[in-house]
Formats: C-alpha cells, sequence, structure tokens
C-alpha cells in the first residue's frame, strides 16, 4: 500500500513540475538564462564551488515556486501587502549592500588624524575593493550596515558561523609604496567591551592581564573579533613584503635607501607668539583643528630648557605663549611670513614606556623617529610570503604574533632558544601571507606599525579612491562644516 502511496506521490510531482517548467513565459527564461550565467561567473571567480549549491534556490525563484516566497501578494489584507512589500524591498536593498559591499566597494569615515593633511578627520571615503581583489567574508553572515556592533542594541552585528578560511579574488592591482590602504586594525583581534581605547593589548600592559579579564565592571568581556570583523584603520603602505625599513630623525630609510616623505607629512613642533595669540581665523589658515591646537604650560623649571633653544622665556617662567601643534613644511612656511610668530622648533621624540613599540622588548631602546636602529645595519625585517627565516629567541621575539596569531600557529611557543611548533622543535618558518608596514603621514600623532606591527595581507580591505564628502566637526553644519572644496576630490593626492 505504502509503495503504490510513494508511486502516486512522485507521478504526482513530476507532472506539477513539468506543470510549473512548461508555464514559465519566454521573456522569464531569458532573465534567469542572464542571472544563471552571472551567478556562475561569480561562483567561478569566488573559487569555491560549494557556493553553486545556492542555485537550487535560485532556479525554484524564478522558475518553479515551491517556496512561497511572495506569498503575502494573494493576500486579501491589504496592511499585510503594505508592510511585506516594504519588507521585501528592504530585504533585497540589504542583499545588493551586502554583495556591493563585499565584492565592489564601500564607504569609509576617517575618524582621526593620522593622515592628515592627505586625509582629514570627516573625510567619507569610496574604499574599492577591486583594487587588491576582494576578499572571501571570514564572517559571511552579518549585517552589512555595521562592522561589528550594532547601535542601539549594543550586540554582536555577526554570527560567528560558520567562518570561511582566507581567500582573495584577483584583483586589478597589489599594494604599492605610498598607496593609502583601509585595513582591519591586528590589534583589534582581542577588544574590551567597554573601554576601546586604548586597545585592549594596551590595557594589558597598563593594568596586568588579570586585572582585564577579571574587572568585568571596569572592563567589561573581553571578546575576540575575527578577521573582517576588527575595526578600519587608514594609513599609508611604506614598507613592502621583503622590505628592511628604518627611521633615523624621522626620515624612513627603504633597504638603506632614503624614501621620499608624502607632501603632507606632519611633525609636532613648538612655536612662540610675539605678543598677541593666534586668532580662530589665523588656526583656520593654517588648517590645525582644534583638538591640535595646544597651550605649553610654562614654569620656572623649564625656563632654562626653553631658552636654550632660542625661545623667550624669563628666569621665572613667564613669557609670550608657545604653542605645539603637528605641522607640515608649507604650514610652517605660513607662520615664519607671520610677523607674530618668533620661533619655531621640532619637538623631540622621547623614548616611549618600554613595551609599547613593535616589537614587544625588541624596541625597548627605539622611539616612533628612530626606529629599528640597532636591529640590522638596514633594519627591520618585513615578511615575505614563502620567505623562510631560521628561528630563535631573537626572530620569535620579532615575528611571533605573525606565526602563532595572522597564520594559526595557536600551539607555537618558545622554549630556552628552541621554537616549537605542532610540538615539535623547529628550526625555521616559511611564512604563508605576505605583510605590510604602515604609516600615518601625521607622524607623531599614528598609531601604526610602530606600535602593532605588521599588516597580514588578509587585513587589507581596499584603496580609497575619492573623497565623497567631508565635515568638519569644529563647525556648524551651515557654518563651514561642509568642506565643499574635498567633494570628490582624489582621496591620495600623492600618486
Amino acid at each position: 500500500m505504502n509503495q503504490h502511496n510513494d508511486e502516486a506521490v512522485d507521478k504526482n510531482f513530476k507532472d506539477d513540475f513539468k506543470k510549473r517548467i512548461k508555464e514559465v513565459k519566454t521573456t522569464r527564461w531569458i532573465r534567469f538564462g542572464i542571472v544563471s550565467l552571472i551567478f556562475f561567473l561569480w561562483v567561478a571567480w569566488l573559487g569555491n564551488w560549494w557556493v553553486s549549491l545556492a542555485y537550487i534556490l535560485l532556479f525554484d525563484i524564478y522558475i518553479t515556486g515551491y517556496i512561497p516566497l511572495t506569498w503575502w501578494k494573494k493576500s486579501k489584507n491589504a496592511t499585510v501587502r503594505t508592510v511585506m512589500s516594504w519588507v521585501d524591498a528592504i530585504l533585497y536593498a540589504l542583499v545588493l549592500v551586502y554583495f556591493v559591499f563585499i565584492f565592489i566597494g564601500q564607504n569609509y569615515q576617517i575618524p582621526s588624524s593620522s593622515l592628515e593633511k592627505s586625509l582629514l578627520v570627516g573625510d567619507y571615503l569610496w574604499v574599492n575593493k577591486m583594487a587588491y581583489g576582494p576578499r572571501v567574508p571570514n564572517t559571511p553572515l552579518h549585517f552589512p550596515l555595521v562592522q561589528n556592533t550594532l547601535p542601539i542594541l549594543n550586540t554582536k552585528s555577526y554570527i560567528e558561523w560558520p567562518q570561511w578560511s582566507y581567500h582573495r579574488l584577483k584583483g586589478l592591482g597589489n599594494v604599492e609604496r605610498g598607496d593609502i590602504v583601509v585595513f582591519n586594525v591586528p590589534s583589534g583581534d582581542t577588544v574590551s567591551t567597554k573601554i576601546t581605547n586604548p586597545d585592549y593589548y594596551t590595557l594589558v600592559k597598563m593594568f596586568g592581564r588579570y586585572a582585564v579579564h577579571n574587572d568585568k565592571e571596569r572592563f567589561g568581556d573581553i571578546i575576540y573579533r575575527p578577521v573582517d570583523r576588527r575595526e578600519n584603520y587608514v594609513k599609508r603602505a611604506v614598507g613592502l613584503p621583503g622590505e628592511r625599513i628604518k627611521i633615523v630623525d624621522g626620515t624612513v630609510y627603504i633597504d638603506g635607501k632614503t624614501l621620499e616623505a608624502p607632501k603632507n607629512v606632519q611633525f609636532n613642533y613648538w612655536f612662540q607668539v610675539k605678543e598677541r595669540n593666534l586668532t580662530d581665523a589665523e588656526w583656520d589658515d593654517l588648517g590645525i583643528s582644534a583638538d591640535d591646537r595646544h597651550i605649553v604650560p610654562l614654569s620656572p623649571e623649564d625656563a632654562a630648557g626653553w631658552q636654550s633653544i632660542g625661545f623667550n622665556v624669563s628666569d621665572d617662567g613667564k613669557g609670550p605663549t608657545i604653542y605645539g601643534a603637528p605641522l607640515t613644511a608649507e604650514m610652517i612656511k605660513k607662520l615664519r611670513a607671520n610677523p607674530n610668530i618668533t620661533n619655531i622648533a621640532q619637538i623631540p621624540a622621547t623614548p616611549e614606556v618600554p613595551g609599547f613599540l613593535y616589537p614587544e622588548s625588541v624596541a625597548d631602546n627605539w622611539t616612533r623617529a628612530d626606529y629599528a636602529k640597532d636591529i640590522h645595519p638596514q633594519g627591520l625585517w618585513i615578511p615575505r610570503k614563502g620567505a623562510t627565516i631560521a628561528l630563535n629567541a631573537r626572530t620569535w621575539a620579532i615575528y611571533n604574533r605573525a606565526i602563532k596569531n595572522y597564520e594559526h600557529n595557536d600551539d607555537a611557543y618558545l622554549d630556552g632558544d628552541t621554537v616549537y611548533i605542532g610540538g615539535k622543535p623547529a628550526k625555521t618558518y616559511t611564512f604563508k601571507m605576505d605583510y605590510y608596514f604602515m604609516l600615518g603621514d601625521n607622524r607623531d600623532n599614528s598609531l601604526d606599525s610602530r606600535y602593532w606591527g605588521f599588516v597580514p595581507e588578509d587585513h587589507v580591505v581596499g584603496k580609497p579612491m575619492v573623497v565623497l564628502v567631508s565635515f568638519d566637526k569644529d563647525k556648524s553644519l551651515f557654518n563651514g562644516g561642509i568642506r565643499w572644496e574635498r567633494v570628490f576630490k582624489k582621496a591620495n593626492p600623492d600618486k
């Protein structure tokens, strides 16, 4: 009896399937053919043929219609039809945005001054993900309009499962020296849910790992974020895979050769007025934001130091105002032409607190202006895919984060002078990815590779192409708040 029933069901399904196929209009078959071609070209580009299983759903949507996705169109309730039509439109828009943001490009906001004056705080950029090839998302199930946290709800905007391994599709080129690059910050893999600035690793150095992980009231939960859900940073690619980088007195050297600085590179300076303080109009003309305008406190204890570099400070610690601010060469020219300015001096870089520059322990006597000065005559080597290094305590101190965290050798460790990977002694290591050394143009005010190290290729997001719009946070929207002169301006004027 059951066999006859099964045969009847099979026959009914076949008849119904044939009927649905016959009822499909020729124009719909044409649309389905075009969509099918695009779909399989996309699957081939992805290089992941498991995704082609989604073609079954695509066939049903266009041809057979077994899944009642448009059930609401037949509803007699007008409210249901209206509401669902909006839901349908929003879902289609989100799917479209999802694919555009992943495979073509996306808008990003500049949140900090690390690249001023090349890019300004308040710039909204269009970032081309085709430039270096779009990444297949590590975390495919995520809300497309936010990076990692849903606003208001303050919850994760992504589902951690499934996790896909790193794969980059073919793009238009590779990262070149001088490119401004958007990337997921490597130090963003672990975060405190209550304190995001400074980052987790800095918090551990300041307060200790035990306190950060156990004081929930102060630091919240400590969570891990997948690569593509880490915060986005934008910096300039200075050192490329396989090169050596060194900084001497603020000048960058690549493989022993001087690297020409970007036009708008900035360093911190002191400058003193003769009589009156600078007006807001003068600050604006210099292009210095309110956050970067600093008055230096004077005291009798510091008087001799100021006098030794030519500043007008009396022995009792009094004198005309001294300012501190980041300046470009062009801004220095403007100040020198101002008769109210009497002296300008670059602020010397002071040694960082031990452990705050990368690599920890190796860089303890370096500064941001004199970096990698004693590790090798030509500086710090940047890992290159396929290159092999000897493993010992010294190289482990420099490259252990790349080996363990970025290339997923979680069981690697150092014992004495011997590195163990997979439970076995390892004398050498061959890198699986290319790495980059990123710097901000605002050199004395940039949290960059000098602090958190190399950027792995799987963290690279894309290349900023154009400024879409720019807002000056120091001004109201209708009083100079929109920087019209920057709208559709090239994002990297140095290239």
